[in-house]
């Protein structure tokens, strides 16, 4: 689909002050601007979703004054409501659509009902999913089903949340790190995680190219379709992941990769219980028919 080539190609930085004030200063068509919602409330034990169309638009509205934009490029639902339709919420961003105030629209951890429903109301141009050498749940029936319907894939966390970088074992994670509530990188599970990290750094030296460029490599080979979203807060980091586009991978190279990695060598869940439960294995909404709005 040519809507999905043209916002799947964009550059992806994350914008703090420095960042507005340079989106101000450059053309806005030679941005493309990505942003979300849906997360209305992180606790300790509980995340809060909230999906109704009353808030979608509040929450666009105010990205729009705040970024100093007529527009967003890719709107994405952060996280899926599942107490609310999902037609309702793609009723509403689609009329926004149609007012100019969104191009495209994406969805983030949702499940392949949840996809196929909100596609059949306005066609989804991306899925922002975590999908990296460590966790590759999506493979089975989400990458399959985008491929059917023209959607993008935006894989979230390539890095494996840092820890192909070297995070926790060539460097200590800081106390205040989110990582450390992350059972895959503590205790027993870190431990045993230590030795698929070994083998991966052996074959990134055989490549000549480091454990996060090679972990980055192997998302981008999974097909054209794909455009991971790594994050770092250092220049180093920022310029080293780039030039993993040069890291040329053979299909036997990409299997090598991929055996060194055996899913069922994984110790510990890939995030927290809060987060757990509002992924995508656990974002079913009612039907249309049973909401007030029906």
């Amino acid at each position: 689909m040519a809507t999905n080539k043209s916002t799947i190609e964009m550059p992806r930085v994350k914008l703090g002050n420095q960042g507005l004030e340079l989106l101000k200063e450059l053309p806005r068509d030679k941005i493309q601007l990505a942003t979300k919602f849906g997360i209305f409330k992180i606790e300790p034990t509980k995340v809060t979703v909230k999906g109704t169309p009353e808030y979608a638009r509040s929450c666009c509205e105010g990205s729009l004054k705040r970024l100093g934009v007529d527009y967003i490029d890719l709107y994405y639902i952060h996280r899926i409501d599942t107490t609310v339709p999902i037609e309702d919420t793609m009723e509403e961003l689609k009329k926004m659509v149609e007012e100019g105030k969104i191009k495209y629209i994406g969805l983030s951890e949702a499940n392949a009902d949840t996809i196929r429903r909100a596609h059949a109301v306005h066609p989804i141009t991306a899925l922002q999913m975590e999908y990296s050498l460590w966790t590759r749940e999506i493979e089975d029936e989400l990458i399959p089903l985008c491929r059917e319907l023209g959607i993008g894939i935006v894989p979230y966390s390539p890095v494996g949340r840092g820890f192909f970088g070297g995070k926790a074992i060539k460097e200590q994670l800081p106390a205040n790190s989110f990582l450390q509530l992350n059972p895959r990188f503590t205790g027993e599970n870190l431990t045993k995680n230590k030795n698929i990290y070994d083998r991966v750094e052996a074959i990134a030296e055989k490549h000549g190219c480091s454990t996060a460029q090679l972990a980055l490599a192997w998302v981008l080979h999974q097909g054209n379709d794909v455009v991971p979203i790594p994050g770092t807060t250092k220049i180093k980091n920022l310029e080293e992941n780039v030039n993993s586009v040069n890291v040329k991978l053979t299909k036997e190279e990409i299997e090598e990769i991929s055996n060194a990695v055996p899913l069922d060598e994984v110790a510990g869940s890939k995030i927290n219980e809060a987060l757990l439960l509002v992924s995508w294995k656990f974002a079913n909404t009612p039907p249309k028919n049973s909401n007030r709005s029906s």
